[in-house]
Order: structure tokens, then sequence, then C-alpha cells
């Protein structure tokens, strides 16, 4: 008997999915359920992911938007999601006495001191980044109203209006497209010569690794599927990039269950990545789903290899209790 589904290359990207930051904020969560029992509560998403959400719900995690939705009294400790917080939340927990495990990534937390450290040198500091995203009020959150001004296009930068143009300073949300920021950064360094700079990329290593396989790809795909949910800022990225790359159709879905199958007809290679808070079980999905309808051939693509490792929190190091 013939084979009679039509071929279709897919093309991996690598890396992509989880960052050494997701890693770490869900173990935060898992082992503190290990450890303390159900429920713990966790102040917003942990990661901008809804499967990786709905299956700590399911283990016993409580998630709250505010702090005022958390019990008084409560012996559960509160854990604070991998995207920071601004420095009312932790003083607001402490007051009510609350357990603290902060799952914020060290590299959101390094843009945090670095706007610290501007702001001591009598810096105004911009904000490149997006707003309302969880990441930025948290940044703007660490320092008193007014500190630090958000800038998200380059039309913002004409615009902006300095106390002191020789005392500005800039910083980056990290899960911005590389491209789209530089642009920004260009013309914030040709309207104040004299800003000062990060000391090290604020965008992190996922997010710039995940967009470069990415643009080792797009020029091959007749289409491209991030997995990802809507509201993860380095997944739309990838999806923007592609597209900005030539990908007629690029899309962002959260599961197979997502796919417009009318819009991946008569196509003959697919690239595929994923944000980072996006598990690979989505991504295995998907490549299920395709395999149903098309002959598929699945080839990995690696931009470069990933090490990156960042430890639990210290109330949670050295205790064992993946055998709890």
């Amino acid at each position: 008997m013939t084979n009679s589904k039509p071929p279709l290359k897919i093309l991996l990207c690598a890396p992509r999915g989880f960052c050494a930051g997701v890693v770490r904020a869900i173990d935060v969560v898992e082992k503190a359920l290990k450890l303390y029992g159900a429920p713990v509560y966790v102040r917003h998403e942990i990661v901008h992911n809804k499967y990786v959400v709905e299956s700590l719900k399911r283990k016993g995690a409580v998630f709250v938007e505010e702090l005022d939705e958390v019990p008084d009294n409560t012996q559960a400790p509160v854990i604070f999601s991998a995207h920071g917080v601004a420095k009312t939340i932790p003083a607001e927990a402490e007051r009510r006495n609350f357990q603290i495990l902060d799952a914020t990534c060290p590299l959101v937390t390094k843009v945090h001191r670095e706007a610290e450290i501007h702001f001591k040198r009598g810096k105004e500091i911009i904000l490149i980044g997006h707003a309302g995203h969880p990441e930025v009020v948290g940044t703007i959150g660490q320092l008193p109203d007014g500190a630090v001004k958000l800038v998200q296009t380059v039309e913002d930068v004409d615009a902006f209006v300095p106390n002191d143009p020789d005392k500005l300073a800039f910083v980056t949300q990290t899960t911005l497209s590389v491209e789209e920021t530089s642009g920004i950064i260009e013309a914030l360094k040709r309207k104040f010569p004299n800003i000062t700079v990060p000391h090290k990329e604020d965008i992190c290593y996922a997010t710039t690794n995940r967009q470069e396989a990415v643009k080792q790809i797009a020029h091959q795909c007749d289409a491209f599927i991030t997995v990802g949910s809507p509201n993860s800022s380095n997944s739309q990225r990838l999806r923007e990039v592609a597209e900005q790359r030539g990908v007629k159709v690029s899309r962002l879905v959260d599961g197979a269950h997502q796919i417009d199958w009318s819009e991946f007809q008569h196509i003959e290679t697919l690239g595929i990545s994923a944000g980072a808070s996006a598990p690979e079980v989505l991504v295995e999905q998907i490549i299920d789903a395709f395999a149903e309808r098309y002959d598929v051939e699945v080839e990995t693509v690696a931009a470069v290899e990933e090490n990156m490792f960042f430890p639990l929190p210290r109330p949670l190091r050295g205790m064992n209790v993946d055998a709890a």
C-alpha cells in the first residue's frame, strides 16, 4: 500500500523551549509543593505558558494576581514569578509575615541592580520595553516614581526630553527582539552620545539564541510555528522574527489544538521553534499532528549549544525533596 500523505520537511530550531530561568522558576514551585505541601501561592503566572500554569495548578499551586488574594496567617509560602516584582510587593509580603520564595530570573535581577546603581549615581534611567509587561512593571518598581522612563519605539526616543542629557542610562527588558531593540539603542546613542550603556547585553542569552535559530532556517520555510502563549513576550518575538525574514505564514500557538489547518496546506517545509516558557511536550504534539497529515521528515538545526544553570533560592537548596 502506497503512502498517500504528501511529504513535509520539518526544520526544528535548537535551542528552543525552556531556558534556565524558566526551569528554575518551575522547579521552585514544584520543590515548594513537595517540601511544604499544597497549597503554595504564586503571584502572577510563574512563567507565561498556559500548559505549565495549568499543570502546576493541578499539583496544588494557587495563582493570584495580587497579595490581597492570599489569606492572612497562612503558613504556605508565597512565590514571586520569574518576571520579577516591584519592591512594594516583597515589602507587603514581609509586613504580612509571609514566607517568600523569589523565583525571579537572575538575568532580570541583573537589570534591577543595574537600574539601582544608575539611580544612585544620579542618572535618569530609560527602560526599553513593552508597557504593562510584568517584567517592565517590576523593573520600574525598583525605584521611586518617575526615576525610570519607558521607551517602546524610535519615535518615543525622538520625543523624549531628559532632565539632563549628560546624566542618562538605559536598561532593557530581557525578552525583546534583538533587531527591534538595536534600532532603539542606536537612536538613543545618536541623540544622547553620553548615555551610559549596559556593561553586558540586557536581552537574555535564551532570547538571543532562540531568535538566531529562527533566523538560520526562516529563509527555507514555507510556514513557521512558534509554540508559546500569546502573553509570552519572547514567544511573540520569535513569531515576528520568522515573519520579518519573509515567512508568509508565521503563527504563534499554545498547542496543536490551535493550528488552523487551512493555513498549512500545500507546504513543503515547516519551521518550528518554542518560546523560553514552552515545554517540549507541546512541540512533540505539534509534530505528531503534522505527521497525521504529512509524511514527515524532521531535521534539527542548531544555532548554539546552551548549558546555562541557575541555582534555586537558598531556602530550597540542598533539600532532598525529590524523594518526598
